[in-house]
């Protein structure tokens, strides 16, 4: 997940205008945590080296460490990301918020310095966080607060891996690690969903290479069969984004919109308890509940999950090479921003299946 935190100035500076702006507010206390974040590092070496460290806990941090290390053979650029260890003392580090119209798959974005519009918005504040949500609800939207417990600043900064992120399995973990450095790699600005695809494919491709050559192919075959769900969950979140679409470009009424919401909502349930849960190898849904259709939500599951084909095409096509299919990527994506990105992936695609045939 990309959340740059821009470090304001100390609201000192800013006078009577810290009482006034909630913008101002917002990025004082970003500041003021990212500081905080970074002046607790501990270099992860000095921490593997120690005994008295709990060992599993060590295990978990040597793991990290040889993963960003083979990020960096990989032709990832690792920098010094993950070469530190931050504990926030919590379980959750920020919550994150999305918000969109009820009548529109179409995500609110919020505008920042050097990485354009993102349709998110990051709180270390909860409360903060539950303000803003109420606004949008007031407001009729449909809104999705959730945690997370990593972030990336694209290598402004020296990102430390943080103690959030160590209840994952080690799978996950090294996921998330090539996951992150990926940011670092290639970033297209104002392309969230783009990033975040991107980004998947690199973590889960990345990982499945990383545990064959050490040997381990249960790990390798985890991180093979969890990336084959994402992309079977990227196709069931398109065909109900699809029915949803159809929906709301008929422009109804608000009686007509919840029944039509509701029918959705129904299918989705029979989808994932049916055709979806047939085919996937890792995750397991369960008995599930009904749950309504919010678009804030469906966005947030799909910001990480557009396209996956195109990119899993494109990680084929250059020989299953992660390093080859980033740095041709990055040369695609020269000068590309918002939309035009999946545009330009979807046509390279396109003349790579014409060729074939």
């Amino acid at each position: 997940m990309v959340f740059f935190v821009v470090v304001a100035a100390l609201f000192a500076g800013y006078g009577t205008a810290y009482l006034a702006s909630d913008d101002i507010r917002y990025l004082t206390r970003a500041g003021f945590e990212e500081t905080r974040i970074l002046q607790s590092r501990q270099p992860l070496q000095k921490l593997v080296s120690n005994p008295s460290l709990d060992g599993s806990v060590r295990r978990s941090l040597q793991l990290v460490l040889d993963t960003r290390d083979y990020a960096a053979r990989l032709g990832l650029e690792a920098k010094e990301t993950y070469t530190t260890y931050a504990d926030v003392g919590r379980d959750t580090l920020l919550l994150v918020l999305q918000a969109a119209p009820k009548d529109c798959i179409c995500p609110h974005t919020w505008k920042y310095p050097i990485v354009g519009r993102i349709p998110y918005k990051g709180f270390f504040d909860p409360k903060a966080a539950r303000r803003e949500e109420a606004r949008f609800i007031a407001r009729g939207f449909d809104t999705y607060l959730r945690p997370s417990s990593a972030f990336s600043t694209l290598g402004w900064f020296n990102d430390p891996l943080l103690s959030t992120a160590l209840d994952r399995d080690s799978v996950e973990l090294a996921v998330t690690v090539f996951h992150e450095i990926a940011h670092n790699t290639l970033y297209v600005r104002s392309a969230t969903p783009f990033n975040e695809s991107f980004a998947q494919l690199v973590g889960y491709r990345s990982a499945e290479r990383f545990f064959r050559e050490r040997g381990d192919s249960g790990a390798a075959q985890r991180a093979a069969d969890r990336w084959h769900d994402e992309m079977v969950l990227a196709d069931y979140y398109r065909a109900l984004i699809d029915r949803l679409d159809s929906l709301y470009e008929g422009h109804p009424d608000s009686a007509a919109l919840e029944s039509g919401r509701r029918e959705a909502a129904l299918w989705a349930h029979s989808q994932l308890e049916g055709p979806v849960a047939s085919q996937l190898k890792t995750y397991r849904l369960g008995k599930l509940k009904e749950r309504p259709v919010n678009n804030a939500q469906l966005i947030g599951a799909t910001i990480y999950r557009t396209h996956l084909d195109w990119f899993d095409h494109w990680y084929h096509e250059h020989g299953d090479d992660i390093g080859r299919s980033v740095s041709a990527l990055k040369q695609l994506m020269q000068g590309a921003e918002g939309d035009s990105a999946f545009a330009r992936l979807q046509r390279a695609v396109a003349d790579s299946s014409a060729r074939t045939k």
